[in-house]
């Protein structure tokens, strides 16, 4: 089977990993048809991301041992058996149960799908194309989230678990799509003795021999962050501010498609402006985003929500290249699920006690208190990555 062939099937599983028909109307699912609480949910996340904790890294060793094909195999059956899990969830219980499959789900897919782009571009000589075939991968991602989300409103009114059948359905393809990937060529490397010490030592490469990547990592990690928080408050913000339910769907459809935007123009504006405007305009698409939806309170308010998803979309190939190039076969997936394990020990320390917050004090205050946080933490991080970049890319 042609190596090449890999790069459009990624596209496609790119589409149907981010085809989320619950994604638009979770929030409500678990508070109205459940029962969680805002803090609830957020310790729901937390919890959904110590599952991804215990697996990130451990899986992105597994994917560079045993194959990346191997581990997108892995990652689909958990994806069916979590989505299957929430047909019968009726607890707080049910649903974590639920979660933890998916979480062990998407750290199976973190790094791999990304690295086997990487590595089917280098094995055909054409590993700089790899920030733009990335963009593509994530656009096309987020128009199958976008398309899952367009009528998430009217399926969940017309019966709560509809959403969840069909990704199963979803998840089910994925698993055949996987099945037709072809694993890139492995290079020859001396016999391991301890996968253990092979494990630290590239822990160690990453967060104390590199500066480069250590300061890529906690920059992307609080980027991430800043993004992540609004997938699970923005919803009751839309209730609140009186969104009609209609509209969700639509509405996470246009933040989607910001995010597709936000990663095809990536590496054009990386190309055109640089790193450091890149770093700046983050920064300031952040304070904005929470800014505004602190100190608005009307029905279109949950546009701001859109600056956050169309950062999110810029940023993500930009910094995902660095890590690529700062790696080799031998640790590329590695690396890249080390830092969504930053990512998630980050959301697990913080994210029940934003929820927590926006319980007790609303959620207004809450996006101020971030956009505050942000606006003092972010620079600083940025000076860090701008300082010790990577000299590829």
């Amino acid at each position: 089977m042609p190596l090449d062939t890999n790069i459009s099937r990624l596209y496609v599983f790119a589409f149907l990993k981010m085809t989320l028909f619950p994604m638009a109307i979770i929030t409500l699912f678990w508070k109205d048809h459940i029962g969680l609480s805002l803090t609830e949910i957020l310790v729901l996340q937390g919890l959904f991301s110590v599952a991804s904790v215990v697996m990130e890294y451990p899986s992105g060793y597994i994917s560079d041992r045993l194959g990346y094909r191997a581990s997108l195999l892995i990652a689909t059956l958990f994806g069916i058996l979590g989505w299957s899990f929430y047909l019968v969830a009726a607890t707080f219980t049910g649903v974590l149960l639920a979660e933890l499959m998916l979480g062990v789900c998407y750290a199976f897919i973190s790094g791999s799908d990304s690295a086997l782009l990487f590595e089917t571009l280098r094995a055909g000589g054409r590993e700089e194309q790899y920030a733009r075939c990335d963009g593509r991968m994530t656009g096309w991602g987020q128009i199958g989230e976008a398309g899952g989300a367009l009528f998430a409103g009217l399926l969940y009114a017309t019966a709560p678990l509809l959403p969840f059948v069909l990704q199963i359905g979803v998840w089910s393809l994925a698993l055949l799509l996987a099945l037709s990937l072809c694993e890139p060529p492995v290079e020859e490397v001396p016999a391991i003795k301890s996968h253990l010490a092979e494990a630290l030592s590239v822990c160690r490469y990453a967060l104390w021999d590199n500066p480069a990547v250590r300061n890529t990592m906690l920059f992307g990690t609080l980027l991430g962050l800043a993004s992540f928080y609004t997938v699970w408050l923005i919803q009751p913000y839309m209730q609140q501010t009186g969104v009609p339910l209609a509209w969700f769907g639509p509405a996470w459809a246009g933040a989607n498609l910001m995010v597709a935007a936000g990663s095809l123009a990536s590496h054009r504006l990386r190309n055109l402006f640089g790193l450091r405007f890149m770093a700046g305009l983050f920064i300031l698409l952040i304070v904005t985003a929470y800014a505004g939806l602190g100190l608005t309170a009307a029905v279109g308010s949950f546009l701001f929500y859109f600056l956050l998803t169309f950062m999110r979309g810029l940023q993500g190939p930009l910094l995902r290249q660095q890590l690529q190039q700062a790696g080799s076969r031998r640790n590329r997936a590695s690396i890249l699920s080390l830092h969504s394990l930053l990512f998630r020990v980050g959301f697990v320390a913080t994210g029940p006690l934003i929820g927590h917050l926006a319980d007790q004090q609303g959620l207004g205050p809450t996006f101020l208190l971030l956009a505050l946080l942000f606006a003092l933490l972010l620079p600083l991080a940025a000076k860090g990555f701008l300082g010790s970049r990577l000299k590829a890319g």
